[in-house]
């Protein structure tokens, strides 16, 4: 009897190209990539270009945009609008991002223990993540209504009650789903390392500061461009808020493109303000992730 020559045997299959092997061995991969690239193109890349296209235009959103050349960027840069709305929209995203991410990583780290009723309070503190922006905008503007609600005092009527009112109702929305990223990374944490440490006689304090939050570097990264690009596109908290106000004081720069577009109907402009404002989020993601040091960081779990 010789051997591979029988049904099922290993001759029988010599022929067949192995799995994962030759030039077509990355396709499948490219495949379950496309819907992506595809959603991200139609509904990101495409609509970003034909903004910019749009920046060098003059159009009142009827009939033909007509060519206006560089005038609607020398008039954003000439606006004096612009300095106040940055200088808002900086110190907005400087403050969300301190505030969600100090409550996010406490919450995220006591989610990732075993405490009691854990599992039934982290799903009820991730409920605020699953409403509108809308919505919630208009409950907490009901709440601070200042003759209906139940705050007492014109809350949103002040210049730092206003811009802090914004700063908690887009904490009380987003913190959860950063708090559910921060619970993940802490759940990577090995284990090995608390237990060392409690040896060594470090208390719980310690042993967070120490051990857990330069574990959570790299998600803390994560997070903070998630924060970042999300404080710089705030607009209905603004705009069912505050509209703005009071006065100018929480115009924001998104706001000052739905003015420029739904109010001036001035399309043009308000075109060339959210070309100015996808580059500066950019570059403000980038900038973040050069100082982070995320691109060179190592694995936390190397060596273990």
């Amino acid at each position: 009897m010789t051997i591979g020559t029988t049904k099922g045997g290993s001759r029988a299959g010599a022929g067949r190209p192995r799995r994962g092997t030759g030039a077509n061995a990355g396709r499948p991969h490219a495949a379950l990539a496309l819907p992506g690239v595809l959603f991200f193109l139609f509904f990101a890349a495409v609509p970003m270009v034909l903004a910019f296209c749009l920046s060098f235009t003059e159009w009142n959103g009827l009939g033909n945009p007509r060519p206006a050349g560089l005038a609607n960027w020398r008039k954003l840069f000439d606006d004096d609008r612009l300095t106040q709305s940055l200088t808002v929209t900086v110190l907005l995203t400087v403050v969300s991002w301190a505030f969600q991410t100090v409550v996010s990583i406490l919450l995220g780290v006591w989610a990732a223990g075993r405490q009691r009723n854990r599992a039934i309070l982290s799903a009820i503190f991730f409920v605020p993540f699953l409403l509108s922006s809308t919505a919630i905008s208009l409950l907490f503007y009901a709440l601070l209504d200042p003759n209906f609600g139940i705050i007492h005092g014109d809350t949103l009527g002040s210049t730092n009650g206003a811009f802090l009112a914004i700063v908690f109702v887009g904490g009380w929305q987003f913190i959860p789903f950063h708090t559910l990223i921060y619970q993940g990374g802490a759940r990577q944490i090995p284990e090995v390392l608390y237990q060392a440490a409690a040896i060594d006689g470090a208390g719980r304090y310690r042993r967070f500061f120490s051990i857990t939050l330069p574990q959570l570097r790299n998600t803390a990264t994560t997070s903070g461009v998630l924060m970042v690009v999300g404080s710089l596109t705030y607009f209905e908290t603004v705009l069912i808020l505050t509209q703005g106000g009071p006065g100018t004081d929480t115009a924001i720069l998104p706001y000052l493109m739905y003015e420029a577009g739904f109010k001036s109907y001035d399309f043009g402009y308000a075109s060339a303000i959210a070309s100015f404002l996808v580059v500066a989020a950019t570059a403000l993601s980038l900038l973040l992730v050069r100082l982070s040091g995320f691109g060179t960081m190592r694995s936390t779990r190397e060596g273990m």
